[in-house]
């Protein structure tokens, strides 16, 4: 599972190089590594079938519980098909749509990294693991939406939708982080066993609310829905990948992963169906007016994701069967008719539902694509989504004083959504064909089979479920709930009340679609509500977060460095001040003090006088050079009390820091341009507390007791682990050797600056 997962980054890096040498007319060949993928996972079959799972451990960082830890169990089966399977055709349907395109090479390497992403996220048994597999989605997700990044609105949809679901992505690390902190147990396949105590847990809601978060930006739910059809400036392919069949479902994956480890909670239920309710039928109202295709399908998949949501809220194992079985159902239409979709824009040139129709006079199998995909869409029978559609109703039937709402609210979305479908389906291929596309051809094989094979998926496994039934819903059911299902999907259950929910379904959406005309007017009224829309909230926040910033930064970055040491110093006199006034103990001992000797009392005057002309000296030059006196008086008092080494260390600094001062200064004005007295006031009086302060801290300190097991172990094992007998060069270099290449990446850093600023040449912009 591991060659799987880097299989795919690896060819993200290989594949610009594969291009630009060999420079194909065909890219086909790139479909290969997905169809591996698929051909792998396939053969793990029989395991499934025998309700085996499958574990890999890698050690990575072992000691903080961070492994490469896969398990390959029904749920992420089942996503691992839907990953590389319909990987497999967007690679094959890509070859076509973007055949010419300058960075076809580019946007195959950031599909690879998208699907390796997805892949080692839903095959992740780390919680830690899991987060940094879902953040490579959301990054490798911003490259596919943003590919046209000559477009101002693509360039606008990708940062917000990184932006949406980046902020998932920090709420997922905070679960992950408590969910560690509660358990001390890294493996999400060992977490079920812990379930009672995690939920009995005081960070249980915590930890429940930070898991939410991720899965509802990822998954696009109400209230962080938005960001999903902005996305749809991306690529067909993007659309048809990201967007129906993998990446929003991450957050459905992830709700679906923890439902045996915290879910059966009121809280779990009760917060997952009321905000999957809210989104599926928000969602569909929306749907219902939209002109543009891509637009269409983008809040029918906002609303199918709230389906999914609201059933497993739901919690019962009918609502999980239906869950299961509806994942794949929409993963198979939905792809479908954004393929669709792309076909249309690149013949047409038209996304506009109102200037389509009668393409299936010049385009049939894209039509029959359509029209399956339609089919299964709507729950007519004998589509697979016929299926799907009664099991969300035997779920729904069976909550008890609620039934009749909740029953209702189902029917109404997927009487919507039927009319979505429909429009995106049916519509663009039947009536008159408009003069102006006369002369479109049917595109390649490349383009129209792929969603011909997932439209005839939804009727095959329709008429037949039990191909389907033993291999993938029973395995992913039982992944869920934890138990061995019963069940046996059919296509005919006779007739029944859910028959009859299912014929008001089919009969409301398809009076609608022939009453219902979208339209500019009716669009506006559903746009004037803009204003209000969580999308206009949330970037009036986003704006005001930009304004205080800004301003912020005006304040405290102006460009002056002696007001910045002011903020540094003011701030560290205040945190000081704090510390000093809940309580300081100061003893000094004058019989431990030594006499001063004539040396000294040399020295300390020396130092006095050099400090007296750095302060009061006009001149820059004389400062420094004052400045590299006090440095020196230091070394004379490092060396009278007997540690030389310190003495060249700091005679070596401050021969350096003193020369690139001079360096530094030599093009500046010879004398400085002075303060007035109300700051040099203000910055002397900042200086006297700050030393007093520094001051009364070195007292402090030094009536601590002093441990010296650090500095023995250090003289102990200086020679036997690090072969020197310099205890403070071992330090420096075995010890403490990252501080120290830190240290030295720091001075390098500034080195080059202070290079690059002698080189530098301004040429003056003022007439001499």
């Amino acid at each position: 599972m591991l060659i799987a997962v880097i299989s795919g980054f690896i060819f993200a890096l290989v594949i610009p190089l594969i291009m630009g040498w060999l420079k194909p007319k065909s890219t086909i060949w790139a479909a290969i590594l997905p169809l591996s993928i698929f051909g792998y996972f396939l053969s793990k079959l029989p395991l499934i079938l025998a309700g085996e799972t499958l574990k890999m451990s890698y050690q990575w960082v072992p000691s903080i519980g961070v492994n490469l830890d896969f398990y390959l169990d029904g749920l992420s089966y089942l996503f691992v098909l839907l990953i590389s399977g319909i990987g497999s055709l967007v690679f094959i349907y890509t070859s076509a749509y973007l055949k010419g395109h300058h960075y076809l090479d580019r946007f195959y390497g950031y599909l690879s990294m998208f699907m390796a992403s997805m892949l080692g996220l839903v095959l992740s048994d780390n919680i830690y693991t899991l987060f940094i597999f879902w953040e490579l989605t959301s990054i490798s997700s911003f490259f596919l939406i943003g590919f046209n990044n000559d477009n101002p609105d693509s360039r606008k949809s990708a940062i917000t939708a990184l932006a949406v679901t980046g902020i998932g992505g920090l709420f997922l690390m905070a679960a992950m982080v408590g969910l560690g902190h509660i358990t001390e147990v890294y493996q999400i396949s060992a977490l079920a066993p812990l379930a009672e105590s995690i939920q009995s847990d005081s960070l249980y809601g915590w930890v429940l609310f930070f898991l939410f978060i991720a899965a509802f930006t990822k998954s696009a739910q109400f209230p962080f829905h938005f960001w999903l059809p902005g996305a749809m400036k991306a690529p067909t392919p993007v659309s048809t990948y990201l967007h129906s069949a993998t990446m929003v479902k991450a957050g459905i994956y992830l709700l679906a992963r923890f439902t045996p480890i915290l879910g059966n909670h009121e809280w779990w239920n009760s917060t997952l169906i009321i905000i999957g309710a809210i989104t599926m039928t928000y969602a569909a109202i929306h749907a219902l007016f939209r002109l543009d295709l891509k637009g269409i399908l983008a809040y029918s998949t906002i609303s199918a994701l709230g389906i999914l949501v609201f059933l497993i809220g739901l919690g019962t194992k009918e609502a999980l069967l239906a869950a299961s079985v509806f994942i794949l159902v929409h993963a198979l239409y939905k792809a479908t008719l954004f393929l669709v979709t792309g076909i249309i824009d690149h013949e047409t040139g038209t996304r506009d539902i109102r200037q389509l129709g009668g393409l299936n006079k010049v385009m049939l199998p894209v039509g029959i694509a359509a029209m399956l995909a339609a089919l299964s869409n709507a729950g007519i029978p004998p589509s697979f989504g016929f299926v799907g559609k009664d099991l969300i109703y035997d779920a729904t039937l069976g909550m008890g004083d609620v039934a009749w709402l909740l029953t209702g609210l189902a029917i109404f979305t997927n009487a919507a959504l039927l009319f979505a479908g429909f429009l995106a389906g049916i519509k663009p291929f039947v009536g008159k064909l408009p003069e102006k596309f006369e002369q479109l051809h049917l595109p390649g094989p490349a383009m129209y089979i792929p969603p011909l094979l997932l439209g005839v998926l939804g009727i095959v496994f329709g008429l037949a479920p039990g191909l389907i039934e033993g291999s993938i819903i029973r395995p992913t059911v039982q992944a869920i709930t934890g138990a061995t299902p019963d069940f046996h999907l059919k296509l005919w259950h006779g007739f029944n009340l859910i028959l009859l929910l299912s014929a008001i379904t089919i009969g409301s959406g398809t009076l609608l679609y022939f009453l219902l005309k979208p339209s500019e007017g009716l669009l506006a009224k559903v746009t004037r509500f803009e204003k209000v829309s969580p999308q206009s909230i949330i970037t009036l926040i986003a704006n005001g977060f930009v304004a205080i910033s800004r301003n912020w930064t005006k304040f405290f970055q102006n460009g002056y460095l002696r007001f910045y040491l002011i903020t540094i110093l003011s701030f560290l006199c205040i945190l000081l001040g704090y510390r000093f006034f809940t309580g300081v103990e100061l003893y000094i001992d004058t019989a431990k003090l030594t006499d001063v000797t004539l040396y000294e009392a040399i020295v300390i005057l020396i130092m006095a006088t050099a400090i007296f002309f750095t302060v009061f000296s006009k001149s820059r030059l004389t400062a420094v050079a004052s400045l590299g006196v006090v440095g020196y008086s230091f070394c004379m008092i490092f060396l009278f009390y007997s540690a030389p080494d310190l003495a060249m260390t700091q005679f070596s600094i401050d021969t350096l820091t003193v020369i690139l001062f001079v360096l530094v200064l030599y093009n500046l004005p010879r004398y400085l341009v002075l303060p007035d007295n109300n700051d040099k006031i203000r910055d002397g009086l900042l200086a006297l507390v700050f030393g007093t302060l520094i001051s009364v801290l070195t007292l402090e300190v030094m009536n601590e007791s002093v441990t010296k097991e650090i500095s023995e172990y250090y003289a102990k094992n200086a020679y036997i682990l690090g072969k020197g007998k310099n205890v403070v060069n071992v330090i420096l270099v075995d010890f403490r050797g990252f501080d120290t290449i830190v240290e030295i990446t720091v001075l390098a850093i500034a080195a080059i600056g202070v290079f690059g600023l002698l080189k530098l040449h301004l040429k003056s912009t003022e007439k001499e």
